[in-house]
């Protein structure tokens, strides 16, 4: 064997024990997931599989250079902060808050040191959660899930499907701020529209049931569902209300018209729970999540259910037609 080709040899069969044992001293970095909802919530399931997707797609392995340790919780408030404490506890890297406000607060509480990235929350400035959009400033960055006029625009888009609507009940959760702002909003454009609004809290759902079936009592009434992890973990219970009281309804994503809602106008979340995956990518690769800008979703869309239009005998009009993305049949 010739002098070089056994150096070469020599110096690879070196570098090998080197690289595994690169490959075995490899940091394994910590993530903190917290999801207000049960684990068998195939909706928040999707979510935070998008979320683990996207870290995969940026080199984030489970087992090899990342752990990740998610908790389910309800939308209880206190279950929600002993989730949080627990899981800021052992110091991860990031922590996700992966189901709104009620996720953040909670997160937020248990530690102002940790770095926390949210998925979808309304209104991060009104909440306290940054100081701005475009300087965050604390612990804390992530991802809006619209401006309040859009709520103004659930109502545009009820009134245009259901002309005859002139009594509108507005679930929201008046616990959190983007409750009470997405109501503001509707209430903004209400008296342009004709329309008289009612406020339901839907933060119980016996609350909810006792609320919605009383509003239906009198003629000429529709839905608009507001963003809420409440009214995301009831959302079967909106629903069903909604065909038992034939009340044309309006919500703020998909996955509420492909379970039986009649429309929906709001951004695509799997979309927001992948980006999310970027802020946590560049949290761990050094950058500091007071200076990542907080983004607003580039992803929106209007689904309607025909089956459910036409349970309610509502014919479509042609001008909504023309802004629908996705019909459910």
């Amino acid at each position: 064997m010739r002098r070089r080709e056994f150096i070469t040899l020599v110096g690879g069969a070196a570098a090998w024990p080197m690289v595994a044992r690169a490959q075995q001293n490899e940091r394994v970095r910590r993530i903190g997931v917290l999801v207000a909802s049960s684990a068998d919530d195939a909706e928040f399931q999707a979510r935070v599989a998008a979320f683990n997707e996207g870290l995969a797609q940026l080199g984030w392995t489970e087992g090899r250079n990342v752990r990740i340790d998610t908790r389910w919780a309800t939308t209880n408030a206190d279950e929600l902060r002993k989730h949080a404490a627990e899981l800021a506890a052992p110091t991860p890297d990031v922590l996700v808050g992966a189901s709104g406000t009620t996720t953040v607060a909670a997160l937020l509480q248990a530690t102002r040191t940790v770095p926390i990235v949210f998925a979808i929350v309304v209104d991060p400035v009104g909440a306290g959660f940054v100081a701005s959009l475009a300087r965050p400033g604390g612990n804390a960055t992530g991802f809006t899930m619209f401006e309040y006029g859009m709520a103004g625009k659930w109502l545009e888009l009820l009134k245009q499907i259901a002309p005859g609507v002139t009594r509108a009940a507005v679930l929201r959760d008046p616990a959190i701020a983007s409750g009470i702002g997405q109501f503001g909003a509707v209430q903004a454009v209400a008296p342009s529209l004709g329309v008289e609004l009612s406020p339901v809290d839907v933060r119980d759902a016996r609350e909810i049931e006792r609320a919605v079936t009383a509003f239906a009592g009198i003629q000429n009434g529709g839905l608009v569902v507001t963003a809420s992890p409440s009214s995301t973990v009831h959302r079967d219970l909106i629903i069903a209300l909604a065909a038992r009281h034939k009340l044309p309804a309006v919500y703020f994503e998909r996955f509420f018209v492909a379970a039986g809602g009649l429309i929906s106008y709001g951004p695509d979340l799997l979309d927001q729970y992948r980006r999310a995956a970027g802020y946590v990518d560049r949290i761990l690769k050094g950058e500091k999540a007071a200076d990542l800008p907080v983004q607003v979703p580039t992803k929106f869309q209007v689904v309607i259910n025909q089956r459910t239009a036409k349970a309610l005998g509502i014919t479509v009009p042609q001008s909504v037609l023309a802004r629908v993305d996705e019909v459910i049949e």
